[in-house]
């Protein structure tokens, strides 16, 4: 397990050699703008395997992900609808997740047998300059076993997961506080799922 500490690191140091990781099949933990999160390569079902071995992850729970701009939104969903524009327009980046139906032919852990997909593009913070960096999503699932509580800081991680994460990009303590608004956008009217830290009014 590499530890790379961001304040001793260059960001061109950190995304080589987090990019590289990922794109190896590897599971990186990072900072978001409210926890520390695991990331594998979306693309590569391996690695999605792997990561809900290592979190304890029910089967049935869908994977959540951050993409670095609207053109990897347009491979990972079957549509987006008229009304999740102007949801895109307010409030991404930022910290609201949308549950769209999935795209076919994306690896099954990521839909864990529902159909949908559940996306963001997350708020300045490490997390939206690595997935700008990336050219494939990244899964943003809490740095945990399932049903613990989240991990603040890099030695939270390690606790939690010892040497069995690839990488660890160390920036410190993480704000904390409450996790992204989950949306499912695939009914009429959409459905908060998460209350979060955005609010958003349903029409």
């Amino acid at each position: 397990m590499l530890r790379l500490l961001l304040k001793e690191n260059s960001l061109e140091t950190v995304f080589k050699k987090a990019l590289q990781a990922l794109r190896d099949g590897g599971i990186i933990a990072y900072p978001t703008e409210s926890f520390y999160a695991l990331g594998v390569n979306a693309q590569k079902e391996e690695a999605v395997r792997r990561l809900y071995t290592l979190k304890k992850r029910p089967a049935d729970k869908p994977v959540p992900l951050i993409i670095g701009g609207r053109a990897i939104l347009k491979t990972l969903v079957k549509s987006i609808p008229p009304q999740a524009e102007g949801l895109m327009k307010n409030f991404w980046p930022g910290a609201l997740t949308m549950v769209f139906d999935a795209a076919e032919g994306l690896p099954e852990g990521l839909t864990a047998g529902t159909g949908k997909m559940a996306v963001r593009i997350p708020g300045e913070s490490f997390a939206l300059s690595l997935a700008k960096a990336a050219d494939f999503p990244i899964t943003v699932t809490s740095a945990n076993h399932s049903g613990s509580p989240p991990a603040e800081n890099a030695d939270e991680v390690i606790k939690y997961f010892a040497d069995a994460v690839d990488l660890i990009i160390d920036a410190g303590k993480t704000p904390g506080g409450k996790p992204s608004t989950i949306i499912d956008i695939t009914v009429a009217p959409f459905k908060v799922l998460r209350e979060g830290r955005v609010e958003v009014k349903l029409q």
